[in-house]
């Protein structure tokens, strides 16, 4: 039996492709954020990260414009990689976890800005997408 397999019917998940490159510039080159975001902008992490600097840093609306950003990359990925609107997208996943990182931090930001209808929207969709990144990125 595969235990991975939806018994309701619903869409299976959905796994992004991984970017090699972009992470070995974080890792082995120790490239900022902000270098990654540039020479890979469809790289959902290094824009999460840079949400998740500028809000540390008070920079709210900084950090919901590079959310929001990593947040519509994500969706354009997730599209061409099969996801049709909705269905699970593990945070298990590495290449998965960026697109998931933006939502929560497009979610924080906005409820920041008093932007109640989205917040609550993203955290909705954060829960749909995934159990695991919900407790995980809900603080």
């Amino acid at each position: 039996m595969n235990l991975h397999e939806n018994l309701l019917g619903g869409p299976p998940p959905t796994h992004l492709p991984e970017n090699e490159d972009a992470y070995r510039m974080l890792a082995e080159e120790s490239a900022s954020p902000t270098q990654v975001a540039a020479a890979h902008p469809t790289f959902s992490l290094a824009w999460a990260m840079l949400a998740d600097d500028a809000f540390e840093a008070g920079r709210v609306v900084e950090s919901y414009a590079y959310a929001r950003t990593g947040y519509h990359r994500g969706l354009d990925a997730l599209r061409r990689a099969g996801w049709k609107g909705h269905g699970p997208i593990p945070f298990s996943h590495r290449a998965n976890r960026g697109f998931l990182r933006c939502l929560a931090a497009l979610a924080r930001a906005a409820g920041a800005i008093e932007e109640t209808e989205e917040a609550e929207r993203c955290w909705q969709f954060l829960k749909d997408s995934s159990d695991e990144a919900y407790a995980e990125l809900k603080r």
